[in-house]
């Protein structure tokens, strides 16, 4: 049988004569968590979901939280708080975080001088001893506002962090002082140069990377710390044409909603991984204890789908297990994901709740 060139192209064997078709990439899966206020070592302590939490964040490519406090590395400097709100921790609180499976951390936030600038400086050898892709500090402002990168099997990855609000007068990263990378806001709008420095930053790394995370530590809240400042959502907008995959945030101890814009996701408050506050519990009140996990899929840098699991922190105890996180089950689980639709419906996303977890996609 003789076939002619038009027979093969249109029958089944044109599919043969060229080859199998090249498997598609495997997506680029990341992990945001709420804020990590940590003060103690969670290794000897054997809770309950433990092995569960880090079974399940090392799945992921990157696993992502803030670092809410200084580290008491060698040469830190001395308490610049009292002693109820410092945060301060040893150096194991970072052994802590990776053997959950945290591989970045943002180092940008109003807590980050508690041990003033030797602190600052003092605390950056030991991420860096431990691997861990950290941005939002420096020996000065040029390093603090550097994207950091970590480079993954499925991906090449981009932190770029920074604090608004909250931050002391002298915190902020100059050109020759160890510091924050600050963005600055009064009631005329963003400092000009700081935004600048910022978004530049983003266009920088997204010429560098597969996916770009902009993280803003936010202490500029609105009269009710629940809702989104409008400033906050036209920033998020800004980042996003700038080149940034994905903005979160942390800051006000709470949940607050998701938006998608141009199909890229932002998430205004993640809540809380790890909340050890020295305060009382009703400072904050009940959802400083709650929290979601966002594990988010991206593909070729473009973000498909992500899916949200509630979490729930311990309230009382002693000083080393409060604020630790669990699972939150039955009803709990349930109370926090409705919230999050609530949160995120003016939005304009809408959350599916099915099997414990709310998900949504691009």
């Amino acid at each position: 049988m003789i076939l002619d060139r038009r027979t093969v192209l249109s029958g089944g064997l044109a599919a043969g004569l060229a080859g199998p078709a090249a498997p598609a990439p495997s997506p680029l899966r990341i992990a945001l968590l709420g804020q990590s206020l940590i003060l103690h070592d969670l290794r000897p302590q054997r809770w309950p979901d433990r092995a569960a939490f880090a079974a399940r964040l090392k799945r992921a490519d990157l696993v992502f939280t803030d670092l809410e406090t200084a580290l008491q590395a060698p040469g830190a400097g001395a308490p610049t708080r009292a002693p109820l709100v410092l945060h301060a921790a040893p150096l194991e609180v970072l052994d802590s975080l990776t053997s959950l499976g945290v591989t970045a951390v943002a180092t940008a936030n109003n807590h980050a001088w508690d041990l003033g600038s030797a602190g600052i400086a003092a605390g950056l050898a030991p991420l860096r001893d431990r691997g861990l892709t950290f941005a939002g500090t420096g020996l000065d402002l040029a390093s603090a506002a550097a994207p950091a990168y970590q480079v993954t099997p499925h991906g090449k990855v981009a932190l770029v962090a920074f604090a608004s609000g909250g931050v002391n007068a002298d915190a902020a990263a100059t050109p020759t002082q160890p510091g924050v990378n600050e963005l600055r806001r009064d009631a005329a709008g963003f400092n000009g140069e700081d935004l600048a420095r910022i978004l530049g930053a983003v266009k920088d790394a997204a010429g560098k990377s597969d996916l770009v995370i902009l993280y803003q530590h936010n202490h500029l809240w609105a009269p009710n710390s629940a809702d989104i400042p409008p400033w906050q959502k036209d920033l998020a907008h800004l980042a996003i044409d700038a080149g940034a995959g994905v903005f979160v945030s942390h800051g006000a101890p709470l949940l607050q909603g998701i938006e998608l814009y141009r199909g890229r996701p932002i998430f205004y408050d993640l809540g809380d991984f790890i909340f050890q506050s020295r305060t009382t519990d009703d400072r904050y009140g009940a959802r400083a204890l709650e929290g979601v996990i966002a594990e988010c899929e991206f593909q070729g840098g473009a973000f498909r789908r992500a899916a949200l699991t509630p979490i729930l922190l311990e309230p009382t105890g002693p000083a080393d297990t409060a604020g630790r996180p669990s699972f939150a089950r039955g009803a709990a689980a349930a109370a926090i994901l409705q919230r999050m639709v609530g949160l995120s419906a003016p939005l304009g996303v809408s959350l599916r709740i099915e099997a414990g977890r709310a998900t949504f996609s691009a």
